[in-house]
């Protein structure tokens, strides 16, 4: 007998919800992020009572929650206690978000990579460990991301400059795509306006005009693959996520010859996928839902 279920993907910015049984899917909502990193217990529960109503409110046996922030056992709690009061008599988990890349790609076990605006290299056992490298925030870290990127292509420039060279390719091209005529403007584009997003929006321009970038990003994406990889004794998948990794040709051939053997996939279905997946298992008492030790 078919059960319903519940799947969410919360990410930074929206949460999505899919109501599913036997494997069809009923119904689909959004409303915004549910983060606790990003909105907070209140605003992670007022995100959660909405995308829930929009729902209807259904009677789930199980769902599972892949939650951006809930690195921890002590977050992933948190999150679990807003959610039950919301699904009653439910089973309810929640795990790390990069695992629902994992669950949608049909893999228990495996690394999955992300690098779009940040980037993350993330990993999971048969036995359930799990290890993660990167995704500490463009401050801190999140080699190989869109943020690098742009930082990266923005340090060539600089470097250019400071030899007294004139404007290069890879100058004119990050010019043209921030609006300026030397390499200052760019620095002072770039003071002004520190949201990661936008320097991550610099990104496509900056491997196309200068495709060493690509080997450089690549090298950097596959050094988090290694160090997950080498933590756990896994040999693959590696499924490959991420908006610029996914949407850059060049980059993802870069990463893929730099895996140096290892079997890459790309990640097709949504995330939200993977968590209803996990969810169904739930639901049938497959015990092996919760995240390993890190």
């Amino acid at each position: 007998m078919s059960a319903l279920v519940l799947g969410l993907d919360i990410g930074g910015s929206r949460t999505r919800a899919r109501l599913s049984e036997g494997g069809r899917v009923l119904a689909e909502a959004t409303a915004g992020s549910a983060s606790l990193v990003a909105a907070g217990a209140s605003g992670a529960s007022a995100a959660l009572g909405l995308v829930l109503a929009d729902l209807g409110s259904p009677p789930v046996v199980a769902a599972v929650a892949g939650a951006a922030g809930c690195d921890t056992a002590v977050n992933r709690e948190r999150m679990r206690e807003l959610l039950r009061p919301l699904l009653p008599g439910a089973r309810v988990e929640v795990v790390h978000d990069a695992r629902l890349v994992l669950a949608a790609a049909g893999a228990d076990a495996g690394i999955v990579l992300i690098a779009g605006t940040g980037s993350i290299a993330w990993g999971r056992a048969a036995s359930g460990d799990e290890a993660r490298a990167g995704g500490w925030g463009h401050l801190l870290g999140d080699e190989g991301s869109g943020y690098w990127v742009a930082r990266e292509a923005a340090r060539r420039v600089l470097a250019e400059h400071d030899r007294g060279e004139p404007p290069g390719a890879l100058a004119r091209c990050l010019l043209d795509a921030a609006g300026g005529s030397d390499p200052l403007d760019l620095t002072a584009h770039l003071h002004e306006h520190r949201e990661p997003e936008r320097w991550a929006a610099l990104s496509h321009a900056a491997l196309c005009a200068d495709p060493g970038l690509a080997d450089a990003t690549a090298a950097e994406l596959a050094g988090l693959v290694a160090t997950v990889a080498g933590r756990l004794r896994l040999a693959g998948p590696v499924v490959l996520a991420g908006g610029m990794l996914l949407g850059e040709p060049a980059l993802e051939a870069a990463v893929r010859r730099a895996l140096a053997g290892m079997e890459a996939v790309r990640a097709e279905d949504e995330p939200v996928t993977g968590a209803v997946r996990l969810a169904e298992r739930l639901a049938a008492g497959w015990p092996a839902i919760t995240d390993g030790r890190e």
